[in-house]
């Protein structure tokens, strides 16, 4: 990657985990060097005492700058843009813009995630056998209701919030991709959402980050 940062940057946090890959899809766009540290399930440190200074929620990711410590992914990317990518159009200055973009962060993790996450853990990291998919199907209908607000606003936009890539379509893809990858369950067909997550899935780092195997 471009060295184009004026330190180097440090992520902390599995590859694994939907918010450490939003983190990393927001540094390719923005073609940012940094390094990965692995933390955080089978990896540990993310509840050890030196961690817990920089993050004392002990999740993924954290983000430390220099002397500098952030965490919340959301949070992380805003910062990436306003620090290294200000002529970057993935996180617009215009406050109507940006506010558009704030938005979908926000309901991205007090909207979607609450719903994707129960049905991620259960038909990726449940074992078949223990599956209750009656209790997985309901839980995929609540899922769907929410992503059906994604594909009302699709119905006019390329991207989640028009023309133009931002990162509030790398936090909605991210989940998307956890959406259209879980199988073995009844989904909607969303036509608008098929379309919005084709225009972006050979972009590097989706390609990189999301598009592989989920665990």
């Amino acid at each position: 990657m471009a060295d184009n940062n004026k330190q180097q940057l440090t992520i902390w946090g599995r590859a694994n985990s939907v918010n450490v890959q939003k983190v990393l899809w927001c540094l390719t766009e923005l073609d940012l060097a940094y390094e990965r540290i692995d933390a955080g399930m089978q990896f540990g440190k993310n509840n050890e005492a030196a961690y817990l200074v920089m993050n004392p929620n002990g999740r993924v990711p954290t983000l430390v700058d220099g002397d500098y410590v952030l965490w919340e992914s959301n949070s992380v990317m805003r910062y990436l843009c306003m620090a290294y990518g200000e002529r970057s159009p993935i996180y617009p200055s215009p406050p109507k813009a940006r506010a558009g973009v704030d938005r979908w962060l926000d309901w991205t993790l007090s909207t979607l995630q609450p719903v994707d996450r129960p049905v991620f853990w259960a038909l990726v990291r449940t074992p078949a056998e223990k599956r209750d998919m009656v209790a997985i199907q309901n839980d995929v209908d609540a899922e769907a209701a929410v992503w059906r607000i994604v594909e009302a606003q699709l119905a006019t936009r390329r991207f989640i919030e028009g023309d133009q890539f931002t990162i509030a379509d790398i936090a909605l893809g991210a989940f998307a991709r956890r959406w259209f990858g879980v199988e073995g369950v009844t989904k909607p067909k969303l036509p608008n959402l098929e379309r919005w997550f084709s225009e972006f899935a050979a972009r590097p780092g989706f390609v990189q980050f999301i598009a592989p195997p989920m665990t």
